[in-house]
């Protein structure tokens, strides 16, 4: 190692000091990309819902196939507007990117397969 130069923190919790939990490692991905208060209070009640919605499941444990059950469910039973569908998709997608870091198969979510939007969004 170089002299001079700082050591870099390890993302490691010391030992014997439990990981932060899942949601409290949302809020800290939201807040180092300076998203707004409001958008994290919204992403993490989106997610929670997720995670309620399948039993309190890992959503590393999960994929699109749950993501699309949980979106279906708030479409036709929650009868939840397109623009909430929307944010809660983006909260769960950035969730999986950015949080867990696990990648979701590209999935056209009643877009319909022929449109332009389905064939160019890449999650």
């Amino acid at each position: 190692m170089a002299e001079g130069l700082p050591q870099i923190e390890s993302e490691r919790p010391p030992q014997g000091v439990p990981p932060p939990k899942l949601l409290d490692r949302v809020r800290t991905a939201i807040r180092l990309r300076h998203y707004s208060r409001r958008t994290e209070q919204a992403y993490v009640a989106w997610i929670r819902r997720y995670i309620l919605f399948h039993r309190k499941k890992h959503p590393a444990t999960m994929g699109a196939t749950e993501l699309v059950a949980f979106l279906s469910w708030l479409a036709v039973d929650r009868k939840v507007s397109a623009s909430m569908q929307n944010q809660a998709l983006s909260a769960v997608l950035f969730l999986y990117k950015e949080v867990l870091e696990l990648a979701i198969v590209p999935i056209a979510l009643g877009r319909g397969e022929g449109s332009a939007h389905a064939r160019s969004h890449a999650w």
